[in-house]
């Protein structure tokens, strides 16, 4: 167990810690000190994501359950925070079928790869994604309701860039790795 793979178990560990403190503090009347919270370990979160792949390329410690638990740590943590954001009203539930949907694909498409003895590296427009959907989610949870701010209207503005580069980066991604699909002879 090296650090980038604690890292990601950290990770996982403050999901529920993220999603107690955004749902009580909704419940509370949208109590800003609950949001903060929940905001402040959403970014340590995300930051980890980040940390955990820098430090196992750096130091060489890539292993199976890094490539397997990493993806899985942020597909939790990110779709995690996007169904709060539709009990707490503020994304709706087809915005989230969208990208559930999208890394469904992905995963179903890095299956049978692996089952072909391929291996699918993210790409940059799955990274660029990534960082638009957790800084729309951090926007979103400062953002307690539904007042015309700076910070609202950059909000919703993220949601609509996260979800051209979830649609964008799903195409470019099928497209990229279409013989996954081929028939092997």
């Amino acid at each position: 167990m090296n650090l980038p793979n604690k890292l990601t178990l950290f990770r996982v560990i403050l999901i529920p810690f993220f999603v107690f403190f955004l749902l009580l503090g909704n419940a509370l009347d949208d109590n800003l000190a609950l949001r903060i919270l929940a905001d402040l370990v959403f970014i340590v979160a995300s930051l980890t994501d980040m940390l955990d792949g820098k430090i196992a390329r750096k130091y060489n410690l890539v292993t199976n359950f890094g490539k397997f638990m990493d993806p899985l740590a942020d597909k939790l943590l990110v779709c995690s925070a996007m169904i709060c954001l539709v009990a707490t009203k503020q994304l709706y539930a087809w915005f989230v079928i969208i990208i559930v949907a999208r890394e469904f694909i992905i995963s179903g498409f890095r299956l049978i790869a692996a089952e072909n003895g391929i291996v699918i590296a993210a790409n940059i427009f799955g990274k660029i994604k990534t960082v638009t959907q957790m800084i729309m989610i951090i926007i979103l949870v400062a953002v307690a309701g539904k007042t015309p701010t700076f910070l609202y209207v950059l909000g919703q503005i993220f949601v609509w860039v996260s979800l051209v580069m979830t649609v964008l980066s799903l195409v470019i991604y099928i497209y990229q790795n279409s013989e996954v699909l081929k028939e092997q002879k």
